[in-house]
């Protein structure tokens, strides 16, 4: 009974978390105005008004230049924690390695208020680059997150036979360590993009004029005849979610399978 009523819960929580998800390509496709049921007819007319709407590209655009100055920008930089983290040993090791967790248990709000007050403070102008980096601040953990796993399945007797064949220290990383964990590189830099290309609360704040793809969404939810192209353009960006996250967990299982690691079950 117990073990049932465990099984319930559980159905009825998935419930409540994807039935907003899977409305969404229900009236994405429905041709009335309203978001109600019952249903008025089956358009495309919708997804016309996305692909012409000349305010909503330069909105992509915008996004998908931090997005991917993002996924770079931290998966280098967890490239780097990562490395150090699992392999070395150094004073404070624990301490740094919280503090650049910080971020995955501090709430937006907060980061980005501070980001916004730091930035002023030191007279940069609230433009792409300051929501580049807002992002990145946020991304990198995550990418750290992944990237542990990769770093840490490696087996030392790899570098030191390295070593006694007469590789250094950066030939060794680049032609042995670097291989070995593309994969979860490659994981690293695309769950860096998706969270990049949906992270709304640091681009309103830090993005100054710039128009984001998820602030043009939020500013058009005040008009009730632009709901049904929103609703469109919200399908399309878990259609690309899913993809991204698709091929993500792909790369990480295969990198896992390569260093002969146990998987424990997801990115975290």
């Amino acid at each position: 009974m117990k073990f049932s009523s465990l099984k319930g819960y559980a159905f009825l929580y998935l419930v409540f978390l994807y039935a907003p998800i899977v409305l969404l390509p229900v009236f994405a496709f429905n041709s009335g105005t309203i978001i109600a049921f019952p249903l008025k007819g089956f358009t495309l007319d919708w997804f016309r008004d996305l692909f012409a709407n000349g305010t909503l590209g330069l909105a992509l655009k915008n996004s998908l230049i931090i997005a991917v100055s993002t996924s770079i920008l931290s998966t280098t930089l967890g490239v780097f924690a990562a490395r150090a983290g699992t392999r070395f040993d150094f004073p404070g090791k624990t301490g740094v390695m919280g503090l650049i967790m910080l971020p995955l248990v501090l709430p937006e709000i907060i980061i980005a208020s501070s980001l916004l007050v730091v930035l002023l403070a030191v007279g940069m102008p609230l433009s792409l680059l300051t929501v580049i980096l807002g992002h990145t601040l946020m991304a990198t953990p995550y990418a750290i997150a992944v990237l542990n796993a990769a770093f840490s399945s490696l087996d030392r007797s790899l570098e030191e036979a390295a070593y006694d064949l007469g590789e250094t220290k950066w030939s060794t990383f680049r032609l042995i360590i670097l291989p070995l964990v593309t994969p979860g590189i490659i994981s690293s830099a695309l769950m860096s993009f998706t969270i990049s290309l949906d992270e709304f609360i640091v681009a309103f704040s830090l993005a100054g004029k710039e128009t984001t793809l998820p602030i043009y969404i939020f500013s058009q939810l005040r008009f009730p005849k632009q709901i049904p192209m929103i609703m469109a353009l919200g399908t399309c960006l878990v259609v690309a979610s899913i993809v991204l996250l698709t091929i993500a967990e792909y790369f990480r299982r295969r990198g896992l399978a390569k260093t002969g690691a146990k998987d424990t079950g997801g990115f975290l």
